[in-house]
Order: C-alpha cells, then sequence, then structure tokens
C-alpha cells in the first residue's frame, strides 16, 4: 500500500479511534468466558483488527472475557506480562528476545503478529521534496534504542547508505509519545511520529509528513503478541482462541471498507 493511500485509511478512521478509552475497549455486552488481561503497547489505528474483534464479539465467541489496558511503551508492557499483571502482551517481538538473553526460567514466547509494517511517519519542519539523503548533518527525533521503531528507522537508514551514529544526529531521550510534542519546541529537523501525532502536527502547521517508513522498510514482523512460557504451557487452548478471534478481526478488515471498520470500532 503507498503512503498516500495508506494515510488516507488512517485519517478515515482516526476519528473513530479517538473516541475509544486509552485505557481499554469494552465488549458490546457482558460476557462469561476465560479472564485474560491485554496489554498493548499503544493505542493506534493500526490495530484496527484487534479492537474489532473487541467490538464485534469474536473474542466472546471464542470463549474469552478480555480486558484490553495500554501500556504506554514495549518495556511497560513486558514488565506487565512478566510480573503477572498481564496475561498476553502485544508489542514489538525484540521485547521477547531480551527477556530470552536474560536467562529467565519463565520467557515471553510470541505466538503470533498482527501488523507487518513499520506503522510510524518521517516529518520534517518544512513541506520539502524528500529524500532519505536529506537527512544527513540533520538531527532527528527518533525511539528507544533497542526498540523496533528505531530499529527498523536505523535498518532504512543503512539500506540508504547512512550511518546512522556518523552521519546524523538522532536523539533518543524522548520518552514515548512525547515526541510530538517536544518537535514543536526544539531544534530538531525531523521527527519519526506515529499516528495520531503525525496527522496532529501536520494540521497544527508544525510538521509535513514527507515519508513512511512502513514504504520503505517492507515487511517486518512489527507487532507479535506474547505470553510467558508458564502460561502457553497452562492455557494452549486460550492461545488458540485467541488467535482465532483476532484472524477474523483482519478477515473484516479485510473485507469491509475504511467507513465501515470505523463505524466498528468507534
Amino acid at each position: 500500500m503507498n503512503r498516500k493511500k495508506k494515510r488516507s485509511i488512517c485519517l478515515l478512521l482516526l476519528t473513530a479511534l479517538v473516541t475509544l478509552s486509552l485505557t481499554g475497549c469494552g465488549q458490546k455486552e457482558k460476557v462469561t468466558g476465560e479472564k485474560v488481561v491485554l496489554n498493548e503497547v499503544a493505542h493506534s489505528i493500526f490495530y484496527a483488527p484487534m479492537y474489532v474483534a473487541i467490538e464485534e464479539g469474536y473474542f466472546a465467541e471464542e470463549g474469552i472475557d478480555l480486558t484490553l489496558v495500554t501500556g504506554f511503551g514495549a518495556d511497560k508492557t513486558m514488565t506487565a506480562v512478566l510480573s503477572g499483571e498481564a496475561d498476553i502482551g502485544f508489542m514489538g517481538p525484540e521485547s521477547t528476545i531480551y527477556t530470552y538473553l536474560r536467562q529467565t526460567d519463565d520467557p515471553l514466547i510470541n505466538f503470533a503478529q498482527l501488523t507487518q509494517r513499520a506503522e510510524n511517519f518521517m516529518l520534517s519542519r518544512d513541506d520539502i521534496h524528500y529524500s532519505w539523503q536529506d537527512l544527513k548533518g540533520k538531527k532527528v527525533l527518533g525511539g528507544r534504542a533497542g526498540g523496533m521503531p528505531e530499529m527498523v528507522f536505523e535498518y532504512i537508514l543503512k539500506k540508504n547508505g547512512i550511518d546512522p551514529k556518523n552521519d546524523l544526529t538522532i536523539d533518543q531521550s524522548i520518552n514515548f509519545g512525547l515526541t510530538a510534542a517536544a518537535f514543536t519546541s526544539n531544534d530538531a529537523d525531523y521527527t519519526v511520529e506515529f499516528e495520531p501525532f503525525a496527522t496532529t502536527l501536520e494540521t497544527e502547521g508544525n510538521g509535513t509528513v514527507v515519508a513512511s517508513l512502513g514504504d520503505d522498510s517492507a515487511y517486518v514482523p512489527y507487532t507479535a503478541y506474547c505470553a510467558k512460557q508458564s502460561y502457553l504451557n497452562r492455557h494452549p487452548e486460550i492461545i488458540q482462541s485467541f488467535t482465532n478471534a483476532i484472524q477474523k478481526g483482519l478477515a473484516y478488515v479485510n473485507s469491509h471498507s475504511a467507513d465501515e471498520i470505523a463505524e466498528t470500532i468507534q
């Protein structure tokens, strides 16, 4: 999907997304079933299939009483799952690798994937004809070191012959979700943003979207669902039912218009 079409769909769905609670989505009606707490890394329109699965009752059909919580960062989502506050985590798959490398007795295991492209955009202060080479010598607000957004960004730079450490300055000191606000008041030339922050900056005249990282990185395992090994061992039927519900949500999104999806998740 090209950048223009991708962003137009995002804009159509964005109005629906902002009405959703940042701490969770509710079922249409109270359901009885296995209680599962899902912690999502962020509340993003790119996760529409998951919200469709909630609102269309697909989890209830699979015997799951789902509670959705937003972690606001992969580190927080990972901690919630490891501590037992959440049963399932939804974030970049790199976090599970980090827990495995720590040689924990109960590592996080990825069991299903939702998105397969980067979900963020490059914004410039000016509306310019853009190429990745323009970043040389510039300052960019990036993501957390070792996180999926930052790793994909650096992968794109290297693919375009740019050294992330020597050819530009990447500011990684700003917390997740705060880079858009910081961009309006600091000296950075570019910022990497998710929706709705990219659209907000553009609407307010504080930046212009000049590239889609999803277009330039191609397919990557961007977000995945994970659980502790012990949870997978104890509840294989819940994991299968959860995956079934997500698959139904994906099928819905692939067979309905953006307007229909927006109405569903609103």
